[in-house]
């Protein structure tokens, strides 16, 4: 794809959203769009920016994820094995521990996940820590990434692993301070987004075109469901953990000794 092509194709892409939005601010709000100069220097600096992002996927994180999946299970590399035996899914451990790390990585970088969970720490007053929770997403996301991976490597169906995260995601809802429900779901889809997606793709695609008797049409996709899923059930695991933890010091005994037991008697009688 073409530097111009992929700046034509974004500007398609833009102009129905922007027609949208002055439409409705013109004909049915009926007011004037505030700082306009500054808005439309937005737009076009948006138009650019997506632009030159695609670009860099197609030219960059596409080729590298698609790559790294082709490295780390060739042969070479791999363990030997005996002529004609069938490889152990622990043979490709380093594709398991590169699908954790670049999925922590990932996320710890994604800027929305950045935006929400600063959001979330101003409007809960300090109560949910930003790192805290970015840690915790990253570790989904990471474990979903890795399972991923591994479902590949074994070939198995995705809809099972889909419906026992489900059923996990469904019981930790039903026993979650509900005040951490709705942020653990939304963490869960910003976690998908313009960073983490083009590279857990393209390690799917190439995972699932190396591997023998794995297709990448079916086997290559599902990587980004799981990595859907797994934030979602580390964030209300860290918001049960925490809530146990506060239970457990509210209900603990004050073992503190008291004045008279730190006093020896006499100490005690002189008082």
């Amino acid at each position: 794809m073409t530097l111009i092509a992929t700046f034509w194709g974004t500007l398609l892409d833009i102009l129905p959203i922007a027609a949208i939005i002055f439409g409705f601010q013109y004909l049915v709000i009926r007011k004037r769009v505030k700082r306009l100069p500054q808005v439309l220097v937005g737009f076009f600096m948006v138009w650019v920016g997506l632009s030159f992002f695609l670009v860099g996927l197609e030219q960059a994180l596409f080729p590298m994820g698609e790559l790294m999946a082709t490295q780390l299970t060739n042969s070479e590399f791999l363990p030997s094995v005996a002529e004609g035996a069938q490889r152990h899914w622990s043979d490709y451990y380093w594709v398991y521990i590169f699908a954790f790390t670049i999925g922590a990585t990932t996320t710890i970088a994604e800027p929305s996940l950045i935006a929400v969970s600063i959001k979330a720490g101003e409007i809960s007053g300090g109560t949910i820590n930003p790192l805290m929770l970015r840690i915790a997403v990253a570790l989904g996301m990471a474990f979903g990434i890795t399972l991923g991976t591994w479902r590949i490597v074994m070939g198995w169906p995705l809809q099972w692993f889909v419906f026992a995260a489900y059923l996990l995601v469904i019981v930790q809802t039903l026993r979650s301070p509900r005040a951490i429900i709705p942020l653990a779901f939304d963490s869960g889809g910003v976690t998908t987004s313009t960073i983490t997606v083009p590279i857990i793709a393209a390690l799917g695609l190439g995972l699932a075109s190396q591997i023998p008797g794995r297709s990448p049409v079916m086997d290559g996709f599902g990587m980004i469901a799981l990595a859907c899923l797994f934030p979602i059930i580390t964030v209300m695991g860290y918001a049960q953990i925490a809530q146990w933890r506060a239970t457990r010091q509210r209900l603990a005994p004050d073992i503190t000794p008291s004045r008279s037991t730190l006093l020896g008697k006499g100490d005690h009688d002189a008082l």
